[in-house]
């Protein structure tokens, strides 16, 4: 798959977990996978998420670091749309967001918002 300027886009789990993502976060207050980085930003994971959106290695987060920026409320509703128990979506998330975000971000910023 190429992305918008003819470089190798986002391999095909990160892109369709992107997409998954975007469709819950605009049943959300976050909206966006955007807004979902920004929220985790504003919690005190700024370095997790310019790890992941950087070219270096991306750094882990944990359930209990997810939870606590997410708040109960959001983790239930993206649970719910999910159809998933809230500890599966923060173990998922917990594995997988990092990657999803580094390869949907080659240039450093997400190539499109996923979402609203």
């Amino acid at each position: 798959m190429k992305g918008l300027a003819g470089q190798q886009g986002p391999g095909p789990a990160a892109a369709a977990l992107g997409g998954i993502l975007a469709q819950v976060l605009g049943n959300t207050n976050l909206g966006s996978l955007g807004g979902l980085l920004d929220q985790l930003q504003k919690s005190g994971l700024g370095p997790q998420v310019s790890s992941w959106l950087g070219n270096g290695a991306n750094l882990p987060i944990s359930v209990d670091q997810l939870r606590q920026a997410l708040g109960d409320d959001t983790i239930r509703q993206l649970g719910t749309s999910l159809g998933i128990p809230v500890d599966q979506l923060l173990n998922q998330l917990s594995q997988h967001l990092p990657a999803t975000v580094d390869k949907l971000s080659p240039n450093g910023t997400l190539e499109q918002q996923l979402g609203p």
